[in-house]
């Protein structure tokens, strides 16, 4: 059943390739990926760094296996509060990593390191990947509303969780 539910994620998530619509929202479009396309629910942390510390994720290092959430420490300011907010991507397989950074782009791992970061940010470090089975772990079916995009979705979540409503790094 996970091979099905990584194979529906990384078909949302490619899907999604050159979006803007997630930038400063990686977790949510990892998430998303998962739960959009699986009619589920996960249950993380509020940002990707959070999410890496609740899923263990600096216990493993190497070369993540396909559909695993590939965690970097991404320290920076971001609705006025400079702190390591994270950054996360889906497992490709083969070294390669789907994520959103400025836009939904497929990287390596040292292709994510040496990206330019927004002014006021450091570039992002490994901080290792979970496994499938502990991403999932604790997640419910749901039914997504389809009246709104999920980047929408993910956008409301983001203002609602950490205030501002202006634009964020990356954003046009």
């Amino acid at each position: 059943m996970e091979d099905a539910r990584v194979d529906n994620a990384i078909a949302w998530a490619e899907h999604h390739l050159g979006s803007t619509a997630y930038a400063t929202r990686c977790l949510a479009f990892a998430e998303d990926a998962y739960e959009r396309a699986n009619h589920l629910e996960l249950f993380g942390g509020d940002t990707a760094h959070e999410s890496a510390t609740a899923y263990e994720a600096a216990t493993r290092d190497g070369v993540p296996p396909r559909g695993a959430f590939v965690f970097f420490d991404s320290v920076g300011e971001l609705f006025g509060t400079r702190r390591n907010w994270g950054h996360v991507g889906i497992a490709l397989g083969e070294g390669r990593i789907i994520h959103a950074w400025d836009r939904v782009r497929v990287d390596t791992a040292a292709a994510i390191e040496a990206l330019t970061p927004p002014p006021g940010w450091d570039r992002p470090r490994a901080a290792g990947w979970a496994p499938v089975e502990r991403v999932l772990r604790g997640s419910r079916p749901r039914r997504w509303d389809t009246g709104t995009t999920a980047a929408d979705a993910a956008r409301h979540d983001q203002t609602t969780r950490f205030g501002g409503g202006g634009a964020v790094p990356g954003e046009a």
